[in-house]
C-alpha cells in the first residue's frame, strides 16, 4: 500500500536532504549548509511588508512556511539545527513553539530578535555555502549562492522523495476541491471575481497562501494566457470558463487547469473533450528515459490535428508545426517541473554540476528539455488559444492559406482551452496525481 503520511516519511526525506547536502558541500569545497528563512520585503516610501514568502531551500528541509528571520544549519556528521525566530511582539501573531513530527530530528535554537543567530552560526563564515536572497544578509552574513553547491541541490531536487509526493498529493486534493466549487460558480452565472472567492473559500486559502495567482477567465478573456484581472461583471452571454489555480500544502503546490463550455455550446465542449483527450494521451506517455522537449513537439501535432478534425486547419499537422503556424494556436510549453515552487528549478539543467539544454528553436516558452526520470513530477498543460496578435503573424509571414478564417471567427469568442494535470514519473507507468482526485469528487 503507498503511503501517504508524510510524518511518516519525513525521516526517510531528511536523510536524502542530507546526502545530498553531504555531496554538494564536498563538491564546493565547503564545511557548512547555511539556508536563512528569508525576511520581509516592504514597499517603496512605505512601512507595509508584501507577503512573505519563504526561502524554497528552507522549506524543502522542513514544513515551515511562515517563520522569517529564521535558519538551517547543516554539518554532516552532525544532527542538523534550527534557529528558530520567535519573537516578543504585540503587532503581530508569533509563530507558535516548534511542535509536530519534525521537531525530533532537529536541534532546535530559538531566538527572540533576528541578530541573535549571529552567535548561533558556524564560526567560520567563509567556510560555509549560504543559500538565500541577498535581503537575507544579517551582520557579516551575507548569502553566497555558490554554483557548485546549489546547481547539484537544484537538480536532484527534481527527482521527489516520498514524502514530497504525498504532500503534492495532499495539494491535489485541496485544489480540486477548489476546481469543483468554481465550477459550480461558472455555472451559476458568477462573474469572475466571485468565481476566484469561491475557489479560495473551498481551498481554504487566501491569494497570499496560494501557490500563484489563480487565473479566472470567461469567455475571450480565456486566450489571456496569464489573465488575472478578475472581472466584477460576468459577460452575457456566457460561453466559456478557463481556471488555472493551485493549492498549497506544507509548501508545496499544485497547479490545476481546466476549461469549460456554457450550456449551449455544444461545438466547444465537443472541442475541449477532444483537448483532453489529447492530454490525457500525453500524460500517459510520460515514462522514465522519455525526453520530454519530443513530448513537447508530440503536443503539437496532437493539438494540430484536433484543430484538423475542426476544421480550423487546412494543411496538415506536420506542415502546421514546420511553418510555425502550430504555435500561433498553442504558443507556450507543454509544462513543467512542479514541486517546491510551481515552476520548480533546473528544468534546462544538463547535470547536476551545471550546464543546461537549450530549448528546441521555435519553441522559446518550454520549461523543461531534461529527459525524464523517476520521482519527477511534471504538469501536462496543452492548450488552443484563439489570440489575435499571433494570428495576424500567420498572416503577415504569408501561411493565411493555412487557417479556415470563419472557423477561427466561430471559435474567437470562447477565447482558448487549457487542461492540465500533475504527473509523476515512475519506473513503470505514468502517476496522474489529479485525475483520481477529480473521478473521487464526481463519485
Amino acid at each position: 500500500m503507498i503511503q501517504h503520511d508524510p510524518g511518516a516519511l519525513y525521516p526517510d526525506h531528511l536523510a536524502v536532504l542530507c546526502r545530498r547536502a553531504e555531496t554538494a558541500l564536498a563538491r564546493g569545497g565547503f564545511d557548512h549548509l547555511v539556508v536563512p528563512s528569508g525576511t520581509l520585503h516592504y514597499h517603496l516610501f512605505d512601512d507595509r511588508d508584501y507577503p512573505y514568502a519563504v526561502n524554497p531551500q528552507f522549506k524543502a528541509w522542513l514544513p515551515l512556511t511562515r517563520v522569517p528571520h529564521s535558519w538551517l544549519v547543516f554539518t554532516p556528521g552532525k544532527r542538523p539545527t534550527v534557529i528558530f525566530h520567535q519573537p516578543f511582539d504585540y503587532w503581530h501573531v508569533v509563530p507558535d513553539a516548534p511542535s509536530g513530527w519534525w521537531v525530533e530530528h532537529f536541534d532546535i535554537q530559538v531566538i527572540r530578535k533576528p541578530e541573535e543567530a549571529l552567535a548561533l552560526l558556524p564560526r567560520d563564515r567563509s567556510r560555509c555555502a549560504v543559500l538565500g536572497e541577498p535581503q537575507s544578509t544579517l551582520g557579516e552574513w551575507a548569502p553566497n549562492n555558490p554554483a557548485p553547491v546549489v546547481d547539484y541541490l537544484e537538480y536532484h531536487r527534481a527527482c521527489k522523495t516520498p514524502y514530497e509526493i504525498a504532500l503534492m498529493r495532499q495539494a491535489q486534493v485541496l485544489g480540486v476541491r477548489g476546481h469543483r466549487a468554481a465550477e459550480a460558480a461558472f455555472r451559476n452565472g458568477a462573474d469572475e471575481f466571485s468565481i476566484h472567492m469561491a475557489y479560495c473559500a473551498a481551498v481554504g486559502q487566501d491569494a497570499n497562501e496560494l501557490p500563484y495567482g489563480n487565473i479566472v477567465a470567461l469567455n475571450e478573456h480565456a486566450a489571456v494566457l496569464h489573465y488575472t484581472e478578475l472581472g466584477r461583471t460576468a459577460p452575457q452571454p456566457l460561453r466559456s470558463f478557463l481556471i488555472d489555480a493551485g493549492a498549497s500544502a506544507l509548501g508545496y503546490a499544485s497547479d490545476i487547469t481546466r476549461t469549460y463550455a456554457a450550456h449551449g455550446h455544444d461545438e466547444f465542449a465537443a472541442m475541449i473533450g477532444a483537448v483532453d483527450a489529447a492530454q490525457q494521451q500525453m500524460c500517459a506517455a510520460v515514462r522514465a528515459g522519455f525526453d520530454y522537449k519530443q513530448l513537447h513537439v508530440d503536443a503539437h501535432l496532437s493539438l494540430m490535428g484536433v484543430l484538423k478534425d475542426f476544421g480550423v486547419l487546412k494543411v496538415s499537422p506536420q506542415t502546421a508545426l514546420e511553418t510555425g503556424v502550430s504555435a500561433a494556436f498553442f504558443p507556450h510549453g507543454i509544462g513543467h517541473l512542479i514541486g517546491l515552487q510551481v515552476h520548480d528549478v533546473a528544468g534546462f539543467a544538463a547535470g547536476d554540476a551545471g550546464g543546461r539544454i537549450e530549448r528546441p528553436d521555435g519553441h522559446p516558452y518550454l520549461r523543461l528539455t531534461r529527459v525524464l526520470e523517476p520521482g519527477m513530477v511534471v504538469t501536462i498543460e496543452p492548450g488552443l488559444y484563439f489570440i489575435d496578435m499571433l494570428l495576424d503573424e500567420v498572416k503577415r509571414a504569408g501561411h493565411g492559406a493555412s487557417i479556415d478564417w470563419e472557423r477561427v471567427d466561430f471559435f474567437r469568442p470562447y477565447g482558448g482551452i487549457r487542461i492540465e494535470d500533475e504527473v509523476l514519473c515512475t519506473d513503470g507507468e505514468a502517476d496522474n496525481l489529479t485525475r483520481p482526485e477529480f473521478a473521487l469528487a464526481n463519485g
